[in-house]
């Protein structure tokens, strides 16, 4: 293989190439999207070495002389490309509303929301799209109330999300453009919020930076467009994929329904988010796995790939509710571990489960065959989930 990421031969089976590398080339030499060179890392171990490795730095991917994973990188300033010390200042002025706390609080307005969701797909009649009608709107409307983002948008920032999110999908113009157009809301929002402040984050954090300059106006804003991007993408695509793998399996809504909390872990480890963890840049010459990495090369630690290893996960290929052993992957690992990841797990249980009850009968409308999943995009997420019951 020497293109990352590796093909995908259908919306139910993860790259093939993943397993062939953790045989023979772990460490393994691959052309990114943008065209420059990298390092693909694809066992368990190796890639949580990675993830939580000082060597391997989130913040030198945004130096002018750093390789790309894409044509537009994510940009500077963010918790996806900073470091520590300057990550966990920032991580620290939005962590309390990702606490455990702060996740049961806002459980009844989630399970709200699904309910309705769910009675609007049983009025629209049988054969709705699952994805359009209550995977994407579901975690919209979370990070929407969570921000202070007036949800009947959500529309317009989908738009700008599906480009910011593209390693092959979109031209670096369009990444561009959408960009743009995502941070002029943005800044329009702050401005808005700095009028007329409420109970929500965004309000908090315009009140961090003008009152006690925690953040600079770029980082705020940064802050904003990573919370409202990763704050709905990911679980919008988690909730589609992974009904479609209960969908597939005999009783699997009744399982859930008996064991939610094993059933979701184990859900999270087989349907990968991504194929990678973000990128990383080595900030000195290093090692993986025996491997020589010379300073400021470019490390995808595969995340999708190092859930399915089999030296740490048997019979990894098969969904195992209630699997033992070590934990996986999904949210990452060491200081990036994914902020989002209590309330992400509250949102994929909720979703799952009151379709669960509301529709025992939840079945697929069209062979699983003709499902398929977009191409090109930072996440997986499926074109579309006909259903009926």
């Amino acid at each position: 293989m020497t293109t990352y990421p590796p093909p995908r031969p259908s919306a139910t089976k993860v790259p093939p190439a993943y397993e062939e590398l953790r045989a023979g080339c772990p460490v393994a030499r691959v052309t990114l999207p943008s065209g420059d060179p990298g390092y693909l890392v694809s066992r368990y171990e190796d890639v949580r070495e990675v993830l939580g490795g000082a060597a391997f730095s989130r913040a030198a991917t945004v130096l002018p002389q750093a390789p790309k994973l894409t044509a537009m990188p994510f940009d500077a300033g963010g918790l996806f490309t900073l470091d520590p010390p300057e990550h966990t200042r920032l991580r620290a002025l939005v962590t309390a509303e990702f606490t455990a706390g702060r996740v049961r609080a806002l459980r009844p307005r989630i399970e709200q929301a699904a309910e309705r969701l769910v009675d609007e797909m049983i009025t629209a009649g049988e054969g709705v799209d699952l994805i359009g009608a209550y995977a994407f709107p579901l975690p919209a409307f979370v990070i929407c109330e969570l921000l202070g983002v007036p949800y009947e948008d959500r529309d317009r920032f989908r738009g700008w999300s599906d480009a910011l999110l593209s390693l092959t999908a979109h031209s670096p113009e369009v990444m561009r453009a959408n960009r743009d157009e995502l941070v002029g809301y943005l800044a329009d929002l702050v401005g808005a919020k700095r009028r007329d402040p409420g109970d929500d984050l965004l309000s908090a954090l315009v009140q961090a930076h003008d009152e006690h300059g925690s953040l600079s106006h770029l980082e705020l804003l940064t802050m904003a467009m990573t919370l409202l991007v990763a704050g709905h993408e990911t679980t919008a695509g988690m909730i589609g994929t992974c009904a479609f793998t209960l969908l597939r399996e005999p009783d699997g809504f009744a399982t859930l329904l008996r064991r939610p909390a094993s059933v979701v872990e184990e859900l999270l480890r087989y349907n990968p988010m991504g194929d990678g963890g973000p990128l990383r840049v080595t900030l000195r010459d290093t090692e993986v796995a025996g491997v020589p990495i010379p300073a400021n090369s470019a490390v995808i630690a595969s995340i999708c790939s190092a859930n399915r290893d089999e030296r740490v996960f048997p019979d990894a290929d098969t969904f195992h509710p209630g699997r033992p052993g070590p934990t996986h992957l999904a949210f990452g690992h060491g200081v990036h571990h994914c902020l989002g990841a209590p309330l992400a797990r509250a949102e994929l249980e909720i979703a799952l489960t009151t379709l669960a009850r509301a529709l025992p009968k939840l079945r697929l409308a069209v062979p699983e065959q003709d499902i398929t999943m977009h191409t090109g995009l930072l996440v997986n997420r499926l074109t579309a989930l006909p259903v009926t019951w």
